[in-house]
């Protein structure tokens, strides 16, 4: 009799598969939570991290990153204005060059440093990016100074001492020449290559499309200028009196130690970085606009911006930068993303040419760019009477009086007083003048725009030069005109000069401080580097302008077998008259700049347009 078996019913099995199914739903939510958690940390602005990947922000960049780069930057310009701040009493000094051989050289080296800062920014933007630019051009920098260092102790400073204004150095041999110019011409590639990518650099580690780091990335720039000027400060007195001192030797390795430290700090750094991916070259970028849109110079465009060639953000050939919204002026640039039957046919057969075809994103680099310029051309008489301070100032303060008791005051060290006010009025500003114009504009409002600040710093420089023109004309009627030797020839003291130089400080929180962060804002992904270069090159050429004019007037001046109005003997000249033309060619820059940023139209990124249409008008003065 066959038994009857019970059958079980397998509930520990369908336990067992609830269980499984149940902790895979879980581990797939939390899957889930923990990548929206981890999109909504990664920046937004399109950098990455050093590995490649979108950066997060709690783990990269903003003031962490910010602080390195700030004190690299201190450290850095201790050590440049720690060669270049003597450089010319090293010439005449050490090597025994006259003032006119000198002093021309300086200007050469000077401008060679400006020449290379373009180098720098090409090669960020295009290939390297600005870590890696900044990391081998400090390197370069390093090897320059340590090269100087030991060039003059080996073979240019002797007999041991000399180089003070007592004691001349010896004769020295071609090939100790050629290594001391390859020495600084090292110095000035390191610096110039480096200098346009830190600032930038520093501002790619804060996202501008969060509201609480892009808040920090405009106060990053006050704080950048304040450590450049803090490091400028070092040099000028605690290095310029060591090696005014004919200590040359210990200075030129302070500044290497310096760059050495400067360098080591900021590889230090390297894991905590953000970076922007280079665009590739933006020469072939902007000729492939202007040859694409002269090829349509004859078809008849849309009135449709809708209907011009773009490509997909996911799919675009600007490296993952931010696309370019469409603007209306140069409207004959917008041809060359005119899609005409040809360019239909290429795209069919995978054949487009970029000579022909580009997207508006493309497009609207060249806009940008032409839009900059008129801007940019006007700080260039600002940079003329900023470069007043390394020169006439110190010349106009040579000829008054110097003593205080029994101590002499250096004239070139009055421009201390410039450092200072740079540190006050930035502290002003950001503390009180900012806060204070945001509450009384909308809410929400920002406090002045950078077009404002920099229009601000205009009127300043006006205000430096007419005051500095004021004093002149004191020191001439207390100053003794027959002298042969005139320094110190007028009873009126050196500190009569603390207002210009104040003021020029001031001008400078507003006008460079403003430029820095203007062309950074309006600059394309691509071409932020560029654009931190366009703020050295203005000053570059603001020193070239000023000879130009120092060389015209003293022309038109002499005329009539007059002494001119900056001779050799400042007594029997009329330097208050350069003072005042200087603040008059500025009055008429201000008001050629006015017009030109109110016609000014920021750029508009994807994903800003709102916000920068609401601002537009904050960006008129």
């Amino acid at each position: 009799m066959l038994q009857k078996t019970k059958t079980k019913f397998p509930f520990p099995y369908v336990l067992f598969l609830f269980l499984m199914v149940s902790n895979y739903k879980m581990n797939m939510k939390k899957q889930g939570k923990l990548k929206e958690e981890q999109e909504a940390e990664c920046t937004q602005d399109g950098t990455v991290d050093w590995h490649g990947r979108p950066a997060i922000k709690a783990k990269s960049g903003q003031w962490t990153a910010g602080i390195i780069i700030l004190l690299n930057q201190g450290l850095a310009t201790l050590a440049f204005f720690g060669v270049g701040v003597n450089l010319v009493l090293f010439l005449t000094r050490v090597l025994g060059q006259n003032n006119v051989d000198a002093a021309n050289n300086v200007s050469k080296w000077t401008g060679t440093v400006y020449i290379f800062s373009l180098v720098g920014a090409f090669l960020s933007d295009s290939y390297w990016g600005r870590y890696k630019t900044c990391a081998i051009f400090q390197v370069i920098f390093v090897i320059g100074l340590v090269s100087l260092s030991l060039s003059s102790y080996l073979f240019l400073i002797r007999p041991k001492g000399c180089g003070n204004q007592e004691t001349p150095c010896g004769s020295h041999s071609g090939s100790e020449i050629t290594l001391f110019y390859l020495s600084i011409y090292l110095v000035a590639l390191g610096n110039g290559g480096y200098q346009p990518n830190i600032a930038t650099f520093g501002a790619d580690q804060f996202d501008e499309d969060d509201p609480k780091e892009g808040h920090s990335k405009v106060a990053f720039f006050s704080y950048f200028y304040l450590a450049l000027n803090l490091g400028s400060l070092f040099s000028n007195t605690i290095l310029g009196y060591f090696e005014d001192e004919g200590m040359w030797a210990l200075g030129f390795w302070v500044s290497a130690g310096s760059a050495l430290a400067a360098l080591v700090l900021f590889l230090a750094g390297t894991t905590s970085y953000r970076h922007f991916k280079p665009s590739g070259n933006p020469l072939s970028r902007f000729s492939q606009v202007l040859v694409a849109a002269i090829r349509k110079c004859s078809v008849d465009m849309p009135s449709d911006a809708d209907e011009l060639y773009d490509v997909d953000g996911n799919d675009s050939s600007m490296n993952e930068n931010r696309k370019i919204l469409h603007t209306d002026e140069f409207k004959f640039l917008d041809r060359a993303a005119y899609i005409g039957t040809r360019d239909v046919d290429e795209q069919k057969k995978g054949t487009q040419s970029t000579w022909r075809l580009c997207p508006v994103t493309q497009v609207e680099e060249v806009k940008c760019i032409v839009r900059l310029l008129p801007i940019w051309l006007c700080t260039i008489i600002y940079s003329v009477v900023f470069t007043q301070m390394a020169s006439l100032f110190v010349e106009q303060g040579a000829a008054m009086k110097t003593t205080v008791s029994n101590f002499r005051i250096p004239p070139a060290s009055m421009s201390s007083f410039d450092i200072l006010s740079v540190a006050l009025f930035i502290f002003l500003y950001r503390q009180v003048l900012d806060p204070l114009v945001a509450s009384l504009r909308k809410k929400g409002a920002r406090g002045l725009t950078e077009l404002q600040r920099m229009g601000i710093g205009l009127v300043i420089a006006v205000l430096a030069m007419v005051l500095a023109g004021i004093v002149e004309c004191y020191r001439l009627k207390y100053a003794n005109k027959d002298c042969m030797h005139c320094e110190g020839s007028s009873s009126l003291s050196i500190f009569w000069q603390v207002p210009q130089y104040a003021f020029i400080g001031a001008s400078e929180v507003f006008m460079y401080v403003g430029q820095l962060e203007f062309f950074n804002a309006q600059t394309p992904d691509g071409l932020k580097s560029f654009g931190s270069a366009l703020c050295m090159t203005s000053i570059s050429l603001g020193n070239y302008v000023s000879s130009l004019l120092v060389t015209m007037v003293m022309k038109i001046s002499t005329e009539d077998h007059m002494p001119g109005w900056i001779p050799g003997n400042l007594n029997k000249g009329h330097l208050d008259r350069f003072y005042f033309l200087l603040a008059g060619l500025t009055t008429i820059d201000l008001i050629v700049y006015i017009a030109c940023a109110r016609w000014y139209k920021n750029i508009k990124l994807e994903g800003k347009t709102a916000e920068n249409m609401d601002e537009q008008d904050n960006f008129k003065l």
